[in-house]
């Protein structure tokens, strides 16, 4: 559905992406993660058409996006914050859905309206946040597009909200399976919904791991300073506290029997990492990640 080969794109000669690789064949809710900068966002841009690459392939169910209605048909690409036209209401949402994408879903899109409390004679630009944000939802879901990409779909939704959206997402994956690429500073909200993970690092993936693989990383041991240095010697470590003579380390390990055996044996403490946590100190130290 997706292959992305030897990719490079950059402004004004400053590289983003850089021989990026990707491949997906099937249809697939997948999360996306990076820091402020990795090249999340140029490569939503990129999937969606918006730009065109200044050197690999890229090509989107068979197809070169950039410039291509044919293509850009069974794309929709809903930006954090995106643009809707000063007089808008709800019901020109739904009209230019229904315009730009051929399967649209007329009696999804109204479900949602109701479920997300929105109101249809209010203009879009006097919503909240949160009304912004399930409007921009509903395009998304109810687009029924073979590539959905979604940038921070959550942002400005209480937790009700959030609950509507997830279910919502699963229903829309089922009724309709296709491919979700949905971009996320919080994995941890989104990881449960997700197949597979993409994280990308200065412009090259760091993981494309399947999610239940990505949840196992990252171990956390305390206890007697002497001790967690002699049983992590030859382990990379990627945080580090220590209070008198404990010390608390992350590694960049899997949590599993064998650490767990560690830990008993040399009478330290050991937790499992959050997912989020760990992306942060991986990405954050810039280690080099072992396979």
């Amino acid at each position: 559905m997706i292959q992305i080969k030897n990719l490079t794109y950059g402004y004004q000669q400053t590289p983003v992406l850089s021989k990026f690789n990707l491949h997906e064949t099937e249809p697939n809710i997948i999360g996306l993660w990076g820091r402020n900068g990795s090249g999340k966002t140029t490569l939503m841009s990129l999937l969606a058409g918006h730009y065109k690459p200044l050197e690999g392939q890229l090509n989107v169910l068979g197809q070169e996006p950039y410039n291509n209605l044919s293509a850009l048909e069974k794309i929709c690409y809903i930006q954090e914050n995106h643009p809707f036209g000063q007089n808008w209401k709800i019901e020109d949402v739904c009209k230019f859905g229904r315009y730009f994408h051929p399967n649209w879903n007329q009696e999804f899109a109204e479900k949602l309206i109701d479920l997300f409390e929105l109101p249809y004679k209010k203009k879009i630009t006097k919503f909240s946040k949160g009304m912004k944000t399930a409007t921009q939802i509903i395009l998304g879901l109810a687009s029924n597009a073979q590539i959905t990409i979604l940038d921070e779909p959550t942002n400005g939704l209480d937790a009700v909200k959030r609950k509507i959206f997830y279910d919502a997402l699963l229903e829309s994956y089922e009724e309709q399976p296709r491919l979700f690429l949905i971009s996320t500073h919080h994995i941890e909200e989104i990881q449960p919904l997700c197949e597979s993970l993409i994280v990308i690092q200065d412009g090259v993936v760091l993981f494309h791991e399947q999610m239940e693989v990505m949840r196992e990383k990252g171990v956390i041991l305390s206890g007697n300073s002497e001790l967690i240095e002699q049983v992590t010697s030859n382990t990379s470590i990627i945080e580090t506290s220590k209070i008198s003579s404990t010390l608390k380390v992350m590694l960049d390990e899997n949590y599993s029997n064998h650490w767990k055996s560690i830990a008993s044996e040399h009478d330290l403490t050991i937790e499992k990492a959050s997912l989020q946590d760990y992306l942060i100190n991986v990405t954050d130290r810039k280690i080099e990640v072992k396979s």
